[in-house]
């Protein structure tokens, strides 16, 4: 369900929530370290079809499109303070969800670490490669900070052998397809290259070193449970054949982390007067709203939104 099929009710709780009113907008660097840690993940920028709380609108203080242009002051804020967050640990910022730019509060980082393909051992990667599963330009990568320690940009990619013209585009994919897998993350600016600006990159693990022992006390239910609880809270209702779509999960994984926290009354349904079975999915803080909102709406069928790829087989535990 898109944004547009909610009542009207939802979508302004939702503003209040994502900071998307002038009187609410985010004003100082601090003021984003607290709405990161409140809605504990968001993207950095708005993305077309996507929902979930971003940092941009957030400082804005209002729903502009990031098409607004890059003269927009707001961008200028988000963008110094993403480059003034990087080498002190406030939150995770990466290509994340949907393999866009992604904050996500350390609280609930484990969480997402849980789901990911690693274990905490810094050669996991090597059975990744053998398998199929992890490119050979994302290895390279990875080996060259294993190797070297932080790199920025320019010198990493020749040390991975990436520092052909022609190389670009696939050191560009592979830094991408590290940073979807919580490996690599960017820790600071230098000044290096044509514009003296580049991240520096460095091993997830090594920047987090107690991130593998926290995951590892989670299952994958228990992670995509904190996960999904989250995601829920921060969206105020959604519905449920659709919860998944930003977190690029499927189906299936949404039904087996959602039954029990329906179950214990975490979340829970609520649909418009007659509507069978129930269609969206809200927390018992905003169910009254919902439900109200309910009433006087009928929502219109909506397709089944497109399953996402959970990258994770089996259980950790």
């Amino acid at each position: 369900m898109g944004p547009h099929a909610l009542p009207l009710a939802v979508l302004r709780l939702r503003d209040i929530v994502w900071r998307r009113r002038r009187e609410l907008r985010l004003r100082t660097s601090a003021d984003a370290r607290r709405f990161v840690h409140q809605v504990g993940f968001c993207l950095f920028w708005p993305t077309h079809g996507v929902e979930m709380p971003n940092l941009l609108q957030a400082i804005a203080g209002n729903a502009r499109p990031l098409s607004a242009g890059y003269e927009d002051p707001a961008i200028g804020k988000s963008w110094n303070w993403k480059d003034e967050s990087l080498d002190k640990r406030w939150w995770y910022y990466g290509k994340l969800l949907r393999r866009r730019s992604t904050l996500v509060s350390l609280d609930l980082l484990p969480a997402f670490y849980a789901l990911s393909e690693n274990y905490g051992d810094p050669m996991d990667y090597l059975v990744e490669y053998q398998e199929g599963r992890l490119s050979a330009e994302a290895k390279a990568i990875y080996e060259a900070l294993l190797e070297e320690g932080p790199l920025d940009a320019v010198r990493l990619r020749k040390e991975s052998h990436l520092s052909a013209e022609q190389a670009k585009g696939r050191f560009d994919r592979a830094l991408v397809e590290l940073q979807a897998d919580l490996k690599v993350l960017p820790t600071g600016v230098a000044e290096a290259g044509a514009w003296r600006y580049a991240f520096v990159y460095d091993l997830v693990e090594r920047w987090f070193p107690g991130l593998p022992e926290q995951a590892r006390a989670l299952s994958t239910r228990e992670a995509r449970e904190l996960i999904l609880l989250r995601h829920v809270k921060h969206l105020v209702a959604i519905d449920r054949r659709h919860v998944g779509a930003a977190l690029g999960w499927r189906q299936a994984d949404v039904d087996r982390a959602l039954a029990p926290l329906l179950e214990a009354g975490a979340l829970v349904e609520a649909s418009a007067a007659g509507q069978v079975p129930a269609t969206l999915i809200t927390t018992r803080r905003w169910a009254g709203e919902v439900r109200s909102a309910l009433k006087s709406m009928k929502l219109p069928a909506s397709p089944h939104a497109g399953h996402g790829r959970s990258g994770r087989k089996g259980e950790r535990r």
